[in-house]
């Protein structure tokens, strides 16, 4: 018997049909993403819409979840394109249990590619964080090696429905350089660039050009480290069940 892409064995030796979950922020991460054993949703950057599209799912449609992307560096060791394998995600006091399960043949098939891979953990926030001193802040609070806006959405939905979990993030703006303003607003609710809008920006204030340059160039290294890591989502036969961990019990261990 074999197994096609996306296909789980359970413990009983039937396989599953059932896809994974991915959850995206942009349309180009979603587009990395597709393909078959795969349901991909996009939440163009807004964690009120990656909210009300979890809400619309039937969580026995899949077979757990997996946040996939690009994030901004906290870790000030990291560099664009470097990758981020999620331990825990950790949004204000509530902390969740991460593990894609990798190993090490996947993660030297990477190295090969000068890209470094790392595990650590994720914080997840609401608004984007585009300041050195706002991610240097969140840095010291949380200890996390990156940051984005969907992870603790899914990591929350999927403990809720009790599926399991995990993450996988590519730095795209690294700890040391800060996000221009208009790249950040830049966003269309589908989850594309708005490039017309980056123009305009550009266009009145010019001295904004190359930090937008230096942006754009991490941004595409991103996603070429993100295609590589395609992979690892491939054949996946086992996630550990998002176990949300109250802050309570954590400061009592």
């Amino acid at each position: 018997m074999t197994l096609e892409a996306g296909d789980d064995v359970s413990a009983g030796g039937r396989i599953d049909p059932r896809p994974v979950l991915i959850v995206t922020g942009l349309v180009q991460e979603a587009r990395i993403a597709a393909g078959p054993g795969m349901a991909v949703i996009c939440s163009s950057s807004d964690p009120r819409q990656l909210r009300s599209l979890l809400a619309t799912l039937d969580p026995s449609s899949v077979r757990g979840v997996i946040s996939f992307g690009i994030a901004g560096g906290l870790d000030p060791a990291l560099k664009s394109g470097d990758i981020v394998v999620a331990t825990e995600v950790l949004a204000g006091d509530a902390r969740w249990l991460a593990e894609l399960p990798l190993n090490e043949s996947q993660i030297a098939s990477v190295a090969l590619k000068r890209r470094r891979v790392v595990r650590g953990g994720l914080a997840g926030v609401e608004q984007m964080i585009g300041a050195r001193a706002g991610k240097a802040a969140l840095w010291s609070e949380t200890g996390a090696a990156a940051v984005d806006m969907e992870s603790h959405i899914a990591a929350a939905y999927a403990a809720e429905v009790g599926l399991p979990f995990a993450a996988l993030r590519v730095i795209s703006d690294p700890a040391s350089r800060a996000l221009p303003a208009i790249a950040m607003s830049a966003i269309k609710p589908n989850g594309d660039i708005d490039l017309r809008k980056v123009l305009r920006g550009v266009a009145r204030n010019p001295m904004s050009l190359r930090a937008l340059v230096s942006t754009g160039i991490d941004f595409n290294r991103a996603l070429r480290s993100l295609r590589g890591c395609r992979s690892f989502l491939l054949g996946i036969e086992d996630l550990v069940t998002a176990d949300f961990v109250p802050a309570e019990l954590e400061a009592a261990a």
